[in-house]
């Protein structure tokens, strides 16, 4: 067996550098094997993952509190992709239609996850604002009048002056998320993985307008029938209609 004085010293290489065997044998002059049978023994095989940061979860206590706004982006099909099919068998042709993306634009309610969804082929300024005054007055008809919305650092938030007025307009404060922060935004963040999903990837479309047809019925159902694990199992909907702090 190893020398401890030897054990020691590939253990102090590990530690000092978090360099592998290959590297520590060099450096120590002890065989590739030799190197891993000791860091094995001493534990030092793998280098210990880095805490997690604890998840401070939150949730503002009336429907209009918070709002979250976010968009995703869908690549366009003429026909459907491996990810439903499973077959990668795509033609040179259908490679050279270069068909492009569209982009999911969403807003989600802290309190109740209401959401509302548009689809479109940008996210330009213009697009974002139009949306977000069509989004407000979904909100408004159901009650639901808001004081914040919180987004990212995108420049098509923080560089849209008529976003800036609109809100303004309306008395709604904007917040932004801080810097490599998305879990600050994720009531929209976990939507939107259900939204893929349930929604993109949950049928079989024959195309993406075939996919767009359906973004209208299905977020129908997920505001409306749709249980939701952190609403104990009820529908966004249901959240609405009870009055604030009378959740039962």
């Amino acid at each position: 067996m190893l020398a401890p004085g030897e054990q020691a010293r590939i253990c102090a290489a590990r530690r000092r550098s978090g360099w592998g065997p290959r590297l520590i044998a060099g450096e120590t002059g002890h065989s590739h094997a030799t190197v891993s049978r000791t860091l094995r023994r001493a534990g030092l095989s793998r280098r210990p993952r880095a805490a997690r940061e604890q998840a401070r979860r939150y949730e503002w206590p009336c429907p209009g509190d918070l709002l979250h706004i976010d968009s995703k982006r869908f690549g366009r099909f003429s026909r459907p992709g491996h990810a439903v099919t499973g077959r990668r068998d795509r033609t040179g042709a259908d490679k050279r239609q270069r068909l492009g993306w569209e982009f999911v634009h969403s807003i989600v309610d802290d309190h109740s996850r209401l959401a509302y969804s548009e689809l479109h082929r940008d996210e330009r300024a213009r697009t974002v604002v139009e949306f977000v005054e069509r989004a407000l007055a979904f909100f408004h008809d159901h009650g639901i009048e808001p004081k914040r919305l919180i987004s990212d650092n995108a420049w098509t938030y923080t560089r849209n002056r008529a976003l800036a007025q609109l809100l303004s307009r309306r008395g709604i404060r904007h917040l932004l998320i801080p810097p490599h922060r998305p879990q600050v935004n994720g009531k929209v963040e976990r939507y939107q993985q259900t939204l893929k999903r349930e929604w993109a990837l949950g049928q079989t479309y024959r195309s993406s307008e075939h996919r767009a047809a359906a973004l209208s019925h299905w977020l129908n159902h997920y505001n409306t029938r749709r249980p939701h694990s952190a609403l104990d199992g009820r529908s966004p909907i249901s959240r609405v209609h009870n009055l604030p702090r009378q959740d039962i």
